[in-house]
């Protein structure tokens, strides 16, 4: 396959596979109240995003989106559990992090989905009981070893 390249913003050329990596970010997630300077949850490369869930998260959690020159585009500190359930919705707004505990519904379908370790996968299916104390669900895992360039499975 050849290499494709295309003129960034700033005049410069940029393979495919540089584009690619421009995209994507690290979300890490700490648990601030472990050990003497808390305890990493997770920590996974992702494309670029404004929505990630969180499973099992605890009932506080400090979250540092980093670009992939290693720069902090977004950040939220000590975000408090708001209920009881089993999935968290991290939304960014802005340079700022926002938690949300809830309960997923088909809408949610599609959205990446981050466990502990940092795997991140996408939510296929989602299903709960009217008492929610049983629920059912379903993530997609995409994985390659390709370089970036050459994978061309997108989000």
């Amino acid at each position: 396959m050849p290499n494709s390249t295309a003129v960034a913003s700033s005049g410069s050329h940029a393979t495919a596979g540089e584009r690619r990596q421009a995209s994507m970010e690290f979300w890490a997630i700490w648990y601030p109240k472990a050990a003497a300077t808390g305890l990493l949850l997770g920590r996974g490369l992702l494309d670029q995003t404004d929505n990630l869930l969180l499973h099992a998260a605890p009932d506080v959690i400090t979250v540092e989106v980093l670009d992939m020159e290693g720069r902090r585009v977004a950040y939220g500190k000590d975000l408090e559990r708001t209920q009881g359930s089993p999935m968290c919705h991290l939304r960014r707004d802005g340079s700022r992090i926002v938690r949300e505990d809830f309960w997923p519904t088909d809408a949610d379908r599609g959205l990446p989905v981050m466990l502990a370790g940092g795997e991140v996968g996408r939510l296929e299916q989602w299903w709960h009981s009217d008492d929610k104390k049983e629920w059912r669900w379903r993530v997609e895992f995409y994985n390659s070893s390709r370089s970036p360039e050459r994978n061309t499975m997108a989000s």
